[in-house]
């Protein structure tokens, strides 16, 4: 374990998480006179709204994910960590995090914690195996093989029923990831992958979207919900709403409908869109805070979205639970510039801000090429005006000019042409994470080190750049 001891009278802030919380609340604090430390389990920013693309083959995972440090390159005051964060300990004020075989611990003065969220399966963790979620890049590749790999499987299946078990694709949860996922999914089916295969007819595809709520995109509002529904179903996808999942394995999907009947849907790639569960440090700061958690794991946190107790935690984004506030990427971000904006007025011996609010800038869900939804205020749009829209908003939040380039090739060949620029997939990819599991807990990776590798931690972040940014 190494742990860092710091001299410097320098304002100490600790950032958890490398999402849209973590990342613009550090370039928030740029020019303050703090070190920073951001602390993330990835070396990536993940642009999430757009990992459905990274699956059906639109946009490589680079495209979303630019790295972290590359991004903050240019922010002196700022270093970056790779590490796991495990415990944060708010009496001594240090973050505890592991990478492979390694614990660091980081002292802070202020700590800002967006740890996000991940999928939630209600209870049954165990779907995971079989229907995986959309929350990382390992998520989108695993998926992105079990999708173009069904498809390469039925052309090698020996009866009907094989092959339609491997052309029906369920998609669960009709909220925005749902809705897009179901919507490229009849894309690839219809448009990308039709001429490509002499035994299957990938236009015959089953694509069906479940959802236990009675509506698509509920949070939309019915009209934009029904025009939603009314575009999918003219792609071919299946709306079926009213629909609870009892269960799941690696042949199907057992729905339990509205009416109380029961039945089961035969399809070996399922996608699960539906609930989110707070990162396990939202329990963990409760439990020493003595605030409240939500059932999704969120915790509430005060106006000023600090810690109940301990004004120098800020906690934003998909963690934090306060006035109903949505889990989406513009509450995370809101938030952090508003928390690095009291540090600032703090540090400064000015007066703090008023309480919290965010300023709702709307709601988009694309269905498919030049057809979207958008609801911006009391403003409701669908079809290509929405669509534009969409594409518009999307490329001014990639983070990075050739990223929002390449994006936007990417995009024109998919939605001009019907070619896919990412197509390639591995056994790997499909196959990895149940190899990993089957390991067992006892498996842990770690890197060979001997003692001469050992030396004292820096002191500072401009310490840690002179001695090359890693703490060993």
């Amino acid at each position: 374990m190494s742990h860092e001891v710091h001299t410097q009278q320098r304002h100490r802030v600790v950032v958890v998480g490398s999402g849209f919380g973590g990342l613009f609340g550090t370039q928030a604090l740029k020019h303050a006179d703090v070190d920073i430390t951001l602390i993330a389990k990835t070396t990536h920013h993940l642009f999430q709204p757009l990992l459905y693309q990274v699956a059906t083959g639109i946009l490589s995972e680079g495209e979303i994910a630019p790295a972290t440090r590359e991004v903050l390159a240019r922010q002196d005051n700022a270093r970056v960590l790779l590490g796991n964060v495990t415990h944060i300990d708010l009496s001594a004020k240090t973050v505890t995090s592991r990478v492979l075989d390694r614990e660091t611990v980081v002292e802070y003065d202020s700590l800002l914690v967006a740890a996000g969220a991940g999928q939630s399966y209600f209870g049954n963790d165990h779907f995971a195996k079989y229907a995986p979620g959309m929350k990382s890049i390992d998520d989108a590749l695993e998926l992105r093989g079990r999708i173009f790999g069904a498809f390469e499987w039925a052309e090698l299946a020996s009866t009907p029923k094989e092959i339609e078990r491997l052309m029906t694709f369920v998609v669960v949860g009709a909220g925005p990831t749902g809705v897009e996922m179901a919507g490229q999914i009849a894309e690839l089916s219809r448009r990308t992958l039709r001429r490509d295969f002499r035994t299957i007819d990938t236009t015959r595809a089953r694509i069906i979207l479940l959802d236990a709520a009675p509506t698509v995109l509920s949070a939309f509002g019915d009209h934009l919900g029904a025009k939603a529904a009314e575009k999918l179903r003219s792609l071919g996808v299946e709306v079926q709403l009213g629909a609870m999942v009892t269960g799941v394995d690696a042949t199907g999907i057992d729905v339990k409908d509205s009416d109380g009947s029961v039945r089961r849907i035969e399809s070996v790639t399922k996608v699960w869109a539906a609930g989110v569960q707070a990162s396990e440090l939202g329990a963990q700061l409760a439990e020493q805070s003595g605030a409240s958690i939500d059932r999704a794991g969120r915790i509430e946190v005060n106006d000023d979205l600090t810690l109940p107790g301990h004004p120098e935690v800020f906690v934003v984004g998909d963690m934090a639970s306060l006035k109903g506030y949505p889990g989406v990427a513009q509450v995370a971000i809101q938030g952090a510039r508003y928390a690095a904006d009291q540090l600032k007025r703090r540090l400064a011996g000015k007066e703090p801000a008023g309480p919290f609010s965010y300023k709702d800038k709307g709601s988009m869900a694309t269905i498919s090429r030049f057809s979207a939804v958008a609801s911006i205020g009391r403003l409701h749009f669908s079809g290509f005006i929405a669509w534009v829209l969409w594409l518009a908003v999307h490329l001014v939040y990639i983070i990075g000019f050739k990223h929002r380039l390449t994006t936007l090739l990417h995009w024109a060949v998919s939605f001009v042409g019907r070619g896919r620029s990412e197509r390639t997939v591995t056994e790997q990819q499909v196959f990895a994470r149940t190899a990993i599991e089957q390991l067992g807990e006892g498996y842990a990776p770690s890197l060979p080190r001997v003692p001469a590798d050992r030396r004292p931690p820096a002191q500072s972040v401009t310490q840690a750049r002179e001695q090359g940014s890693r703490t060993l």
